[in-house]
């Protein structure tokens, strides 16, 4: 069982930045496909970005050049810089990670609020 640890949400005006990070406790995160996802009531949970344990991106068109993704294999951590923030960014965060093997595991989610 691996555990995701969230941290970084809050309530932000429209513009502003936010940084959420994720600390895995096992160090199969660092061979792991590491993202985040987002939610909002009554929705499906949709892709905001991922990164390989190589450092690949790939990004939602939504969040393309105001978001970036990045990892920190030695710490076995994955941060989401948020700039430039919409209302509509608004949603529960959640850190997900995919092993090359086995299961794949959710951090508890952190909600971001942007107001307009």
């Amino acid at each position: 069982q691996v555990q995701l640890v969230e941290s970084g949400g809050g309530l932000v005006q429209a513009g502003g930045s936010l940084r959420l990070s994720c600390a895995a406790s096992s160090p199969i995160a660092s061979i792991s496909l590491m993202d985040w996802y987002r939610q909002v009531p009554g929705k499906q949970r949709d892709l905001v970005a991922g990164i390989s344990s190589g450092g690949e991106t790939n990004y939602a068109d939504s969040v393309k050049g105001r978001f970036t993704i990045s990892r920190d294999n030695a710490k076995k951590t994955v941060s989401l810089q948020m700039n430039s923030l919409k209302p509509e960014d608004t949603a529960v965060y959640y850190c997900h990670i995919r092993p090359p093997f086995g299961n794949d595991f959710w951090g508890q989610g952190t909600q971001v609020t942007v107001s307009s």
